[in-house]
């Protein structure tokens, strides 16, 4: 496999690249590597909040030898202004224009998270919030999530499959599920793809209305046809998980009602059923698990009995976001 220069979507990277990746994963997790990053710096800064994205990254990078610092904007730091163009009398005394030209200087590699905007899809979509702070990153960059991606979360959840035997071709099912808001379409797009370009016969249940955008679902199908998978969505449950390998919860707002907080909270307020309980997986199979990104609100998108029973595998998915990203930068910043 080739040195990465970046790590910023799945999508970059070949189905085979993908599986090389996993196997270095497995390789640094069973044979160690205490010293490959030694000497090495890691960036991350963070616009908005993390809890395992943080902790994962800084762990790993110790664990390879390497060291990391974080900036997260306003707490300890200036506050931060994204927009080109912007007249900053506001809060915000420093620019990313040369915020990250200046944090690039002090590492070796950055990461950087910046959620959804939430106000234009279109612009979300095309991701022009994250790729303007992408274009002034003189080194490697990983995308810590954006708007419409989280090539980390989608990449454990890959090895979390493949540790678990769930079958290359086997059924994967994303579904919506109950939240109090709107929240970004970053993780259901990522995973909808991660798991066609698995080759997977993949279903997207959700509500009328709550349809992933079509090109997230173009791009699904694109690596579906590549990989010999299958992309599909329906708002059938009993279809949906007839026979389903994995159900992956999540979040996520309606297209129809993007940017508009009254039109979504009408949209959402009759679908309080959309909490995943054992019920569901009555026409699943037997041993079919049960994955969510996390945070989860417990009994709202996922009861107790599921997140505490034994088809949960939240807290693997979570523990292998630490051993993907470790393989990550070991290809980043020591290459083959």
């Amino acid at each position: 496999m080739n040195v990465i220069r970046n790590f910023l979507d799945l999508a970059d990277l070949s189905r085979d690249e993908v599986v090389d990746l996993l196997a270095l994963a497995q390789s640094l997790q069973s044979r160690p590597e205490p010293t490959a990053l030694a000497g090495k710096i890691l960036g991350l800064l963070f616009l908005n909040p993390s809890l395992r994205t943080l902790a994962s990254f800084q762990a790993g990078m110790q664990r390879l030898g390497g060291t990391a610092f974080v900036v997260t904007p306003g707490q300890g730091t200036w506050q931060v202004e994204t927009r080109d163009g912007a007249v900053m009398n506001g809060g915000a005394a420093e620019h990313v224009r040369e915020a990250i030209p200046v944090l690039a200087s002090y590492c070796d590699a950055l990461g950087i998270r910046s959620f959804a905007e939430g106000k234009d899809l279109a612009a979300d979509l095309a991701e022009e919030q994250f790729m303007r702070m992408a274009n002034l990153c003189p080194k490697p960059l990983v995308n810590l999530e954006s708007a419409v991606n989280h090539p980390c979360q989608a990449l454990a959840d890959w090895r979390t499959m493949d540790e678990l035997a769930v079958p290359r071709t086997g059924k994967f099912v994303l579904s919506w599920v109950s939240h109090p808001r709107a929240l970004p379409l970053a993780v259901p797009a990522a995973t909808v793809h991660m798991a066609a370009q698995r080759g997977m016969d993949v279903v997207v249940l959700r509500p009328e209305g709550y349809a992933l955008p079509d090109a997230i679902m173009h791009k699904a199908r694109a690596a579906a046809a590549a990989s010999g998978g299958n992309v599909s969505e329906t708002a059938d449950r009993e279809s949906a998980l007839r026979d389903a390998h994995v159900v992956y919860a999540k979040e996520w707002g309606s297209p129809l009602h993007y940017g508009d907080a009254d039109g979504e909270a009408k949209a959402r307020a009759p679908l309080g059923g959309w909490c995943v309980r054992e019920s569901w997986f009555q026409h699943a199979r037997a041993d079919c698990h049960f994955m969510h990104c996390l945070p989860v609100r417990r009994n709202v998108a996922v009861a107790d009995e599921i997140l505490d029973g034994p088809r949960s595998r939240v807290i693997r998915e979570a523990a292998n976001r630490m051993v993907v990203q470790m393989a990550v930068l070991h290809r980043l910043l020591k290459g083959n």
